[in-house]
């Protein structure tokens, strides 16, 4: 609907003229749209009466009002009145819309849309000529395109779409205001609604700060460039794979690739991004891309959505090849951990999902859960009597509460003990252990040496510094951890295995417990004086008699002895485990100088995603150990980033990368024995 609107400038030519030569400016930003269901505009604000529109514009509208109306005082004189003829357009819109901002706003903002008519054929004829307080003219039509220069300002091209004498074009003009006189500039020109593409604005988010895209000429490809690092032609690699022996080659990728539901939960974590880019139908492409572009042969996923699992990702990891195995949060919540496989590559042995809540301990009271898998790679054809051992892949995501690390710590225990039952062989040692996840700890803090080196003293440790993310030592009253970090009855030991798993019986030797022997204590034969026992008198020479009292007593005893002498072997406050685990990455980029990254909460890089594998531990003075790779060997690895290039993208997610963690890729090698 196209209306036409009388609007009077109060202003003094002179100063119009100026404030016409500097209004033209050259970037683009906030418009401010007021709707109105009529086109009859009462003085210059009437546009926005029956409106519809956010409460700070409507603030900044009055105060626009009022900072006008103060500075053009009655006393002023104004030598004459001119009448200009505008009009309103509605593109966008049922009814007219008049784009409209104060002065104040339009120096912070880059343009504003203007569609002109008959009224910009004398603008060149303005420009020339000298400042006059009575130079006020009609505007005409300009051709289709054409450069015009506006009192030395940069050049803008008004196009004017061809259309009939009745309705002109709308074009975008570049305006620069360096005047801060308050007065009203409410343009509005006639323009059909088929000749300017809709404008949708973008989806607001609550409390969010305004978002300022980076440009799209940024090369995202260059800058979040990742460099695949061959470690296959190393010499320490190299003399471990002899000539004779061949590999068994994967890849596997852990990738926290961020739960639709954790976004809308917590966009104050994103307000640097783009809405449109954090869209789930603008990331799923995007995840999937990225995933198939790297090929892995194993794939880890946190932050899985169940109905997003269900619905789109199994069906489209099945199309890929993969057999996928998914496990939920327990509780309310709505994502979990999945581990996907090639069924070309590896077959499935035995499953184990893991559940870390248990009702009634403190220090395993959340939702967190994991999965463990024990695979068997499948030998391509032609190889003959050869074999390949069995492949342990354990995925997890641990809980983020920078300070409950006593809960983190029980989680990791837990899941140490699976991995234990599940990749131990008849003969006491271990399959290969590939240990993938967020464990929302970073590199060098308690819980990462423990993983690495197989021990942690805990016993009087801050909760808050097991995981390393967060200071809290400046806090008066902090939890600390104390032995035994959890009880008994989890039934997992400070070495983190199961007890029914971690004494195996020994064939052909019969074992009697305490209490089994002590049900014998005074029975007919043990009340029996031997034939050869020397007879003492007051000391051998009478029969022992149990009373019934003591005899409960003594029963008793065993049981309680039991429970502690299990309970004093957590009370040291150390914990263990024979896994021997090293990471993949590690974790500082030489050639930059700088630690690696994998994720970027609030603008601050941290490594919070580890893929650990088994090696053979090297003797090493320093107290550190060290390892060489044994049966599974590291052949490669997806370089991560650091945190100033993720800074130079707008941090994460971005339009580039559709979560806020990077993934991790390595790949590895199985020796392939003979029969």
């Amino acid at each position: 609907m196209i209306g036409t609107v009388l609007c009077y400038v109060l202003l003094p030519a002179a100063r119009l003229l100026q404030a016409l030569r500097d209004a033209f400016f050259t970037c683009r930003k906030n418009v401010l749209l007021a709707k109105s269901p009529s086109t009859q505009i009462e003085g210059v604000f009437a546009a926005t009466r029956g409106r519809s529109v956010p409460e700070e514009q409507e603030a900044l509208l009055q105060q626009w009002l009022e900072e006008g109306v103060e500075n053009l005082s009655a006393g002023e004189s104004v030598p004459a009145v001119r009448k200009v003829s505008v009009t309103l357009t509605s593109d966008w819109l049922e009814g007219s819309d008049l784009l409209m901002t104060s002065l104040s706003d339009l120096n912070t903002s880059p343009e504003v849309t203007r569609c002109a008519d008959q009224q910009l054929s004398e603008l060149n004829a303005l420009a020339s000529s000298e400042l006059q307080d009575h130079a006020v003219a009609e505007l005409a039509g300009l051709p289709a395109e054409e450069t015009v220069t506006v009192g030395g300002s940069a050049p803008w091209a008004a196009v004017v779409p061809q259309t009939d004498h009745q309705t002109a074009g709308c074009t975008g003009i570049s305006v620069e205001v360096l005047n801060d006189d308050p007065a009203v500039l409410a343009w509005s020109l006639t323009c059909d609604a088929e000749t300017v593409p809709p404008v949708v604005p973008a989806r607001p988010i609550q409390d969010a700060v305004p978002f300022y895209p980076v440009p799209t000429d940024v090369p995202y490809h260059e800058i979040l460039w990742r460099d695949w690092e061959d470690l296959s032609v190393q010499p320490c690699v190299l003399e471990q794979v002899s000539k004779n022996t061949s590999l068994f080659e994967f890849r596997v990728m852990s990738y926290n690739i961020l739960a639709q539901d954790l976004v809308e939960q917590g966009l104050d974590l994103y307000v640097h991004c783009h809405p449109d880019i954090l869209n789930w139908n603008y990331r799923l492409p995007n995840l999937l891309q990225e995933i198939q572009h790297w090929d892995p042969d194993v794939l880890c996923l946190q932050e899985v959505q169940e109905n997003h699992y269900w619905e789109q990702l199994e069906p489209t990891f099945k199309e890929m090849g993969f057999a996928c195995f998914y496990k939920r949060r327990t509780g309310t919540k709505t994502d979990g951990c999945a581990v996907c496989y090639k069924h070309s590559r590896f077959q499935l042995i035995s499953l184990s999902p893991i559940e870390y809540f248990r009702p009634g301990l403190d220090v395993l009271n959340r939702d967190n859960v994991g999965l463990v898998l024990l695979l068997q790679p499948v030998l391509p054809e032609g190889l003959g009597l050869k074999a390949v051992s069995p492949l342990c892949v354990a995925n997890t995501h641990v809980l983020f509460n920078p300070r409950r690390g006593d809960i983190k710590l029980a989680q990791v225990a837990l899941l140490l003990a699976e991995i234990d039952k599940i990749a131990r062989t008849t003969e006491g040692s271990y399959y290969p252990v590939i240990l993938c996840g967020d464990l929302n700890s970073v590199p060098d803090s308690p819980l990462y040496k423990f993983i690495r080196n197989g021990e942690l003293s805990y016993h009087g440790m801050p909760a808050w510094k097991v995981s390393g993310q967060e200071d809290f030592s400046q806090q008066l009253y902090s939890r600390k951890l104390l032995a035994p970090l959890w009880p008994s009855s989890l039934g997992v030991t400070d070495k983190c295995q199961y007890v029914t798993l971690c004494q195996p019986k020994k064939r052909g030797r019969r074992e009697y417990s305490r209490d089994f022997l002590l049900q014998f204590r005074f029975c007919d034969v043990a009340c029996e004086r031997p034939p050869q026992l020397v007879l003492l008198e007051g000391v051998t020479d009478a029969k022992p008699v149990a009373p019934a009292r003591e005899h409960l007593a003594v029963t008793a005893v065993p049981k309680r002895h039991n429970s502690l002498s299990f309970l004093g072997k957590q009370c040291s406050g150390v914990i263990q485990h024979g896994l021997n685990l090293t990471s993949v990455y590690s974790h500082f980029l030489p050639q930059r100088g700088r630690p690696e990254v994998t994720t970027m909460p609030m603008g601050l890089g941290a490594t919070v995603d580890y893929i650990f594998y088994s090696a053979e531990p090297v003797e090493n003075k320093a107290g550190r150990r060290l390892y060489k790779d044994g049966a599974l060997k590291l052949l490669g690895r997806l370089s991560l980033l650091s945190e100033d290039v993720l800074l130079m993208a707008n941090g994460l997610p971005n339009p580039f990368c559709s979560s806020d963690h990077l993934c991790l890729l390595a790949s590895f090698g199985l020796e392939i024995s003979s029969l």
